[in-house]
């Protein structure tokens, strides 16, 4: 594994930042092993191998491989270890607790986001597969939500591990929340061929929800006085719709009704 758990605390450190993280993305297809908790499977643990950061400070660390990649910056290595660094460092309790990421896990997760960026503007022959697992839960939804920069990084995991299910599969979703509805398909495809011949049906439905449905937020549909509309509630919790279509209404009456999708 790439990181020591064995440290006082820091099981429950990785917990709080990689499958709390895969809680907060909020993508069902728990059965398959891609949107778990704590049970074990999930889309965190199959992208990342269970690997967290412990409760150690890995700061010297940070301040090595900064200062080495400002003296060196087209060190290849160096890169990788700073980002490296800074992932152990984030599993901190300054960084993410139990209710989501501080403001200094957020500049951190931003740093990573960079140093991880500088790694790949170098073209690395073979880009590190391990690392880039590492990074889902960063562009996550309880991460930076940057679907777009997630699909890049599996793409390179996918490339390293072409087999697994749960792999294509978080590719699909992270496509799909991007609207790369063509990636998110051919991964779709990948995903369910690859999967056990018992779960596929289930699985091409849950993704073809995430396809009509990337944000995960419920749609109202609401019918008053024969017009048609479509919204979501607002923060207020007042259903903020727009007329779709009109229907004939019925002569001398009036009615309200509404469904969810």
């Amino acid at each position: 594994m790439l990181f020591d758990l064995r440290g006082r605390g820091r099981r429950r450190t990785v917990r709080v930042i990689y499958i709390g993280l895969a809680l907060l993305m909020g993508i069902g297809l728990v059965g398959f092993g891609i949107g778990g908790g704590f049970g074990g499977g999930g889309i965190l643990n199959a992208a990342s191998e269970n690997g967290g950061a412990g409760s150690a400070s890995f700061s010297s660390q940070i301040k090595k491989y900064t200062k080495v990649t400002q003296q060196q910056p087209t060190n290849i290595a160096a890169w990788e270890k700073l980002a490296e660094a800074q992932l152990h460092e984030a599993g901190g309790e300054a960084y993410v607790t139990s209710a989501g990421l501080t403001s200094k896990g957020r500049e951190l997760f931003h740093q990573t986001a960079q140093s991880w960026a500088s790694y790949l503007a170098l073209n690395p022959p073979k880009p590190s597969v391990k690392l880039a697992q590492l990074m889902v839960p960063i562009y996550s939804e309880g991460g930076l939500n940057e679907p777009a920069e997630a699909v890049r990084v599996l793409q390179i995991v996918v490339a390293g591990k072409p087999n697994s299910a749960a792999l294509w599969a978080s590719l699909s979703q992270y496509a799909y929340k991007a609207k790369n509805i063509r990636v998110g398909d051919l991964a779709a495809g990948k995903a369910i061929s690859l999967a056990p011949a018992a779960q596929r049906v289930r699985i091409q439905k849950e993704l073809a929800e995430v396809k009509a449905n990337p944000t995960g937020a419920k749609t109202y549909t609401t019918t008053t006085n024969g017009k048609t509309y479509v919204g979501k509630l607002g923060s207020n919790g007042q259903l903020e719709a727009t007329e779709v279509k009109s229907t004939p209404a019925a002569t001398g009456t009036t009615g309200t009704s509404t469904t969810k999708k």
